[in-house]
């Protein structure tokens, strides 16, 4: 049913990312960690995505499995069946997820770099042995619950309380838009306590806990999205995360997320500018070649410089990370502009599809809907705007 004349399309110039020479950027191993999550995407995930993109659905728990398989769950984490790969490594197989879709990445995402790592950095020894090795494997899955309809950019003013009943903790709020949240084996549940705001691991088996699947979703249909419903769930002390305080903890997680999206999002951006390529040079409008024409040139020239752009900051973001140097507010002007770069890649490629680059045919509309979210998602471009703008002048405008 999908797709057949994406599948013809080949190639005949260099690779977009050849003309700022990016794989003198990295490691041998990590061209290969590169290239081998590329070649599981090629085998396991293009072929299917069309339709899971059509039918709202994604096999989250067989591919969480498949996923464990390849390494990459908490891939950057040290120990508990964890690969401890560098960064750049991480980043780079993010990118290739992404440029599979961005609902599998997220899905990587939001299982290492949030759920895990939440754990791993401000849990127990208790907590991490028991969820930690299950998760990396894939046989159990992990959801984030801190966003709340109201409170997005703002999650300090979230509802979700968590109250002391003699040893227990009781509770109660709602979360939004929380991704794998109904495949989930166990939620980190952020909540107001009378100390501040405190994690929380919380078995999704626990009675009072609820996830729906959110419907009606023009974007990132390839991935489980959920509302999280907690009414008066009861967790002993244990289900804690000691090393937690107050909201800087779930932000540091954000953080974490936020890094494997700087390559990620340029990933999609990646495809869409191969296939746009590759259609023009097959396409022929008025006798010849549509890539012969000057301002079809011009628009994958123009696209390819903002690619090749945005994986030098992505570079460079994660040789920072790897060294211990990096701030949040490198994090923020990579998401920032890489995102918009992506988008705009995915937009213009589109123009050059014609009316194929709406169908799933092929990949570009798909990559742009799903943009749309990762341009909003863990922080807007508006809120990182504000964090670039505070660390140039010193002087928060947040309020």
């Amino acid at each position: 049913m999908y797709p057949t004349l994406a599948s013809l399309l080949v190639m005949t110039g260099i690779p977009p990312l050849d003309l700022v020479a990016a794989d003198d950027l990295f490691s041998d191993e990590e061209r290969a960690i590169r290239d081998t999550v590329r070649r599981f995407c090629a085998e396991h995930v293009r072929p299917h995505l069309a339709e899971w993109f059509e039918q709202g659905v994604i096999p989250a728990r067989e591919l969480a499995v498949e996923l464990g398989k390849l390494g990459v769950l908490g891939m950057h984490l040290d120990g508990y069946g964890c690969a401890g790969t560098n960064a750049v490594s991480y980043g780079l197989a993010c990118h290739e997820l992404e440029a599979a879709d961005s609902g599998i990445r997220s899905l990587v995402s939001v299982q290492g770099s949030l759920a895990m790592y939440a754990i791993h950095a401000y849990g127990s020894d208790e907590q991490k042995n028991e969820w930690l090795p299950a998760m990396a494997t894939g046989e159990k899955i992990g959801c984030f619950g801190l966003t709340e309809a109201d409170f997005g950019s703002n999650p300090g003013g979230m509802r979700t309380t968590a109250k002391k009943d003699g040893a227990d903790w009781v509770l109660n709020g709602t979360k939004m838009w929380i991704t794998n949240g109904s495949v989930a084996d166990v939620a980190i549940v952020w909540a107001r306590a009378d100390e501040g705001v405190r994690g929380f691991v919380v078995p999704t088996s626990t009675k009072g806990f609820t996830a729906n699947t959110v419907p009606g979703k023009l974007s990132l249909r390839a991935s489980v999205t959920s509302e999280l419903v907690l009414e008066d769930v009861r967790l002993p002390a244990a289900a804690v995360l000691p090393k937690s305080k107050g909201l800087s903890s779930p932000l540091g997680c954000l953080n974490e997320a936020r890094f494997g999206i700087v390559f990620g999002a340029l990933g999609a951006a990646r495809d869409c500018l191969e296939t746009a390529i590759a259609y023009a040079n097959d396409r022929e409008v008025f006798d010849k070649p549509l890539s012969a024409y000057q301002l079809t040139q011009e628009k994958l020239a123009e696209m390819a410089l903002e690619l090749g752009k945005g994986m030098l900051l992505a570079e460079r973001i994660g040789r920072l990370k790897d060294s211990g140097t990096l701030r949040p507010e490198h994090v923020s002007m990579g998401k920032l502009n890489n995102v918009r770069a992506a988008i705009q890649i995915a937009r213009e490629a589109r123009t050059i599809l014609g009316a194929n680059g709406i169908t799933l045919e092929y990949p570009v509309m798909r990559h742009a809907n799903n943009l749309e979210s990762v341009l909003t998602y863990e922080g807007t471009s508006e809120v990182h705007l504000l964090v670039i703008g505070q660390a140039l002048t010193g002087v928060s405008a947040f309020r």
